[in-house]
């Protein structure tokens, strides 16, 4: 039995929900901030163990599943939104020769091919770059979007034209619509130049923008709101591939990707036809071979099944083509000393340890810093300032340590902190857990600004005009403290007025939207609130049973407040043990008091209606395109249903949308009434 089976439901359920979280964060620097905390390596090893518990437990599979996801939201973007006439997917990862092999297999199985069939494939390398699709219309270029999350992306046509790969015509005749995707990358000599003109452009070198890698500086050079600054920057394009198309020029990959060339795209020079698995091995160990040798960064080699009848019966999962798969290269690595170690404390109070490295050259970047995860990770490489060490990247920014080449060497020990850094007080792991946590909660100054910056985000309260600089600016001032503070702010109006950029307009405009907030939704103060274990969905859950906030509160502190807190449908332990805790804490409960003593947030009331799916269990599948999953879900609760995230005998309707795999497949093998959006949405309507 492997380590997953051995999980109880709870521990799944919570560990689920965490993993989403976190997915969907590192997510978003990644594709919507092009600022990335974590490795390449660290984010895909969250994606595994997220999978490997999804399919050790498919009736947990959660509605904002990582597995659903592709890229992220633009909404924050000064960008206009191009709504993406074809989604643009993702791609899963393999890792060995024999993920490769499976893939293979797992295509033969899926078109009943015999098991020895060679499957013709096509090979090229994968660049490290940033999405784009360039829509062509008779051949002329009409318009380019990034990725964005899939559906929705940024216009980025001005810039686009900017770059000298990218024809504002196409040679020869291309079909009246062809949609070329493609990454816009930088070489890695231009990377370098531009890195050394920002610096001499510098007033103050020590404060001069330099970029970390040529995939941010390309991702920050074509995300520009004014063209002329990516005409100055050295980017570049190459082709993999196409969206909506009117007519294909040919029946193969390898042969369109030549049509494509062919029009004055460039498409990888690496990109070859070969035979099965065996034969994509091959090419991936000669690609490996240059690697280092070529002008641009890559991460692996992409494999695509090379006949599109053959690509059109495979289809798609959730977020990524069935007839496509990215080989990663292993990490990069290199030795290099380690000069010190550092704690960083995040909102929720995990203190980080940071590790501070002579700077080196790893993969073509050079590092300082590196992650250490944990203390039980400084104790299992036995790391102390001064050690000789072996670090790796993988197209990383941050990397990791690998080998402590000095294990034995006489130097003082690492101990790691018990008490926070930022606070003094106490700092503990709980049982079962190997992090360390402040206790000090929101008098901890490193978790008070975090946990203020999440308490007015998106989905927490969403005060207009508060964003983190704000944030940090009033905390600075002393005016916040905590998040009663933020109703208090309109006695600062006059102070506010005479800072640096503040106009009476957006004073007014900030006041009111936070005057807007005194009767805010009571599971969006809760989730504001940044309760460990706590998300989105689980404060709605919890609203929907005790309707009010200080009833919950009550309930959490009781005796037998675990006990009836379990009983809701996806609350374990963990949380209610996480309720209690906050609640209990005397400090917490001052904040508690304060906060609704400035606000009054209504009873939680879920406004059922009658409908035809009133009673039934509704799953939600595929990708979505007129609403989000939770609007999904809402929606379903409101109509007076249960939204399931898994499909079985018990399950009355399918809603799905594009690209709906296995849950698709096991509701028509059960017999389950399947519908798409637009029945959905008839049912919504017909209820009122």
């Amino acid at each position: 039995m492997s380590e997953v089976e051995n999980l109880s439901e709870a521990e799944a359920a919570n560990e689920l929900m965490r993993l989403a979280k976190a997915i969907t964060h590192h997510n978003r620097l990644y594709h919507a901030h092009d600022a990335p905390e974590i490795s390449d390596t660290e984010f895909d090893a969250l994606v595994r163990r997220n999978n490997e518990l999804e399919a050790a437990f498919p009736h947990l599979v959660r509605a904002d599943s990582p597995n659903a996801q592709v890229g992220a939201a633009v909404e924050a973007s000064p960008l206009s939104k191009v709504a993406h006439a074809k989604r643009m997917m993702s791609l899963d990862n393999a890792f060995s020769d024999e993920d490769v092999e499976e893939f293979a297999a797992r295509v033969r199985r899926f078109l009943n091919l015999p098991a020895d069939a060679v499957v013709a494939l096509t090979a090229e390398d994968k660049i490290d770059g940033l999405s784009c699709s360039l829509r062509y219309e008779n051949g002329v270029l009409v318009q380019a979007a990034t990725r964005g999350d899939g559906q929705v992306g940024e216009d980025v046509t001005a810039n686009v034209r900017t770059i000298s790969d990218i024809p504002h015509q196409l040679s020869g005749k291309a079909p009246s619509i062809f949609e070329i995707r493609g990454e816009v990358f930088m070489a890695k000599a231009d990377f370098e130049a531009l890195n050394a003109r920002l610096l001499a452009e510098a007033d103050d070198p020590e404060k001069a923008r330099q970029f970390a890698n040529p995939r941010n500086a390309a991702a920050g050079s074509l995300r520009q709101k004014d063209a002329s600054v990516t005409a100055s920057r050295p980017l570049r394009f190459l082709a993999h591939g196409w969206g909506e198309v009117s007519e294909m020029p040919s029946e193969s990959q390898y042969a369109a990707m030549q049509a494509i060339a062919a029009w004055g795209i460039p498409v990888s020079p690496f990109l070859k036809s070969v035979d099965g698995a065996s034969g994509a091995l091959m090419h991936y160990r000669e690609i490996e071979r240059q690697r280092a040798d070529l002008p641009y960064d890559i991460d692996g080699v992409v494999y695509k099944v090379d006949r599109l009848d053959w690509q059109d019966r495979l289809g798609f999962v959730a977020k990524a083509p069935r007839w496509a798969i990215a080989h990663k290269f292993p990490a990069e690595q290199a030795e290099t000393t380690l000069e010190a170690i550092d704690i960083q404390v995040g909102r929720t109070g995990k203190l980080t340890p940071v590790g501070r490295l002579k700077p080196v050259t790893v993969g073509g970047v050079v590092v300082s810093n590196v992650t250490l995860h944990n203390r039980d990770e400084i104790a299992r490489l036995g790391v102390r300032s001064g050690d000789r060490v072996k670090v790796q990247r993988a197209g990383d920014v941050i990397p990791q340590i690998v080998e402590n080449l000095t294990r034995d060497a006489p130097l003082p020990d690492y101990h790691f902190p018990d008490h926070c850094p930022e606070c003094g007080s106490e700092a503990v792991a709980e049982e079962g857990e190997v992090d360390v946590r402040c206790t000090g909660g929101l008098i901890c100054p490193a978790q008070r600004v975090e946990r203020l910056k999440h308490f007015v985000s998106r989905a927490a309260l969403d005060i207009e005009g508060l964003g983190e600089k704000t944030i940090q600016e009033f905390f600075d001032l002393g005016w916040l403290h905590s998040p009663a503070d933020i109703f208090r702010l309109r006695d600062h109006r006059a102070e506010i007025l005479a800072r640096e950029g503040w106009q009476e307009k957006s004073v007014d405009n900030l006041l009111k939207a936070i005057e807007a907030k005194r009767g805010p939704d009571a599971a969006r103060l809760l989730f504001g609130l940044g309760i460990r274990h706590v998300g989105a969905v689980t404060a709605r859950d919890l609203l929907k049973n005790f309707r009010t906030l200080p009833l919950l509160r009550d309930i959490a502190v009781s005796d037998g407040g675990e006990a009836e807190l379990t009983q809701i449908d996806g609350i374990g332990p963990v949380v209610a043990e996480a309720l209690h805790d906050f609640f209990h804490e005397p400090h917490n409960a001052e904040v508690w008091e304060d906060l609704l003593g400035q606000v009054a947030p209504p009873d939680y009331i879920v406004d059922v209606k009658s409908s035809s799916v009133s009673g039934k269990t509704v799953v939600f599948t595929g990708a979505l395109e007129t609403m989000s999953r939770d609007e999904a879900k809402a929606q379903a609760e409101a109509l007076g249903a249960k939204a399931s995230g898994s499909v079985s005998a018990k399950t009355d309707l399918v809603v799905a949308g594009p690209g709906a795999g296995s849950k698709l497949k096991k509701a028509q093998e059960l017999g389950i009434e399947v519908i798409d959006e637009a029945a959905w949405a008839a049912i919504v309507a017909a209820a009122g």
